[in-house]
């Protein structure tokens, strides 16, 4: 089950990245097969994991530079590129937002509006809607923003991304000043108003 956190002596499994060459399955290696993991400010361990098993990527996958790079095709739109992160309460001002800026900026800037429900149809189409582990999976196509902001567009991201560690993972794939967050404070009586997709009525009916 999906956590977003670990209490004391649970167990769970995650998926990380390593900086360090020399690491090893625990099953190869005692000694470089595990790891602890220690408070920075406390000195004190607050947790403990062995490695299973590498992920089967490629270790030779490098950025293919370009003559036309970001800066230039920024330079051919007269704009500057960055990600406008929508999120908030599941609502139709969420999406009313993204749109109404994609329709009034398209004369005058290169927009592209990544939805989080277009985005199933295609992309997302393997990821479930409503169950907290794989609704972390959509921020996690904020490698697509990241794409069109290299192609020198502004992108408006419209998902609902309730957990930080989400936008702060999206946040660290682009350069400083290209990521901006936007909450929509849409009150909870509202967006049950306006609940088009009657999510707020299948919610309060299973509780």
């Amino acid at each position: 089950m999906a956590a977003k956190k670990l209490e004391l002596n649970d167990i769970g499994i995650c998926v990380s990245t390593w900086t360090a060459p020399r690491i090893r399955t625990y099953r190869d290696s005692r000694v470089l097969g595990g790891f602890i993991l220690i408070d920075r400010l406390t000195n004190n361990t607050v947790g403990a994991g062995l490695l299973h098993f590498a992920l089967r990527r490629s270790q030779n996958v490098h950025w293919q530079a370009l003559d036309v790079n970001k800066i230039a095709r920024a330079r051919l739109s007269h704009q500057k590129p960055c990600i406008l992160w929508f999120t908030g309460l599941s609502a139709p001002a969420n999406r009313r937002l993204p749109i109404w800026l994609k329709s009034n900026c398209t004369p005058r800037r290169h927009t592209y509006l990544l939805d989080g429900d277009n985005v199933r149809h295609g992309l997302n189409k393997d990821c479930g809607v409503h169950r907290p582990g794989s609704r972390r999976e959509h921020p996690s196509r904020a490698e697509v923003a990241r794409l069109m902001i290299d192609a020198g567009l502004i992108v408006l991201v419209s998902f609902i991304s309730p957990f930080r560690s989400e936008r702060h993972m999206a946040r660290a794939l682009v350069e400083a000043g290209e990521f901006i967050e936007v909450f929509v404070d849409t009150p909870l009586a509202m967006a049950e108003a306006r609940d088009v997709k009657g999510l707020y009525k299948k919610r309060g009916a299973a509780n």
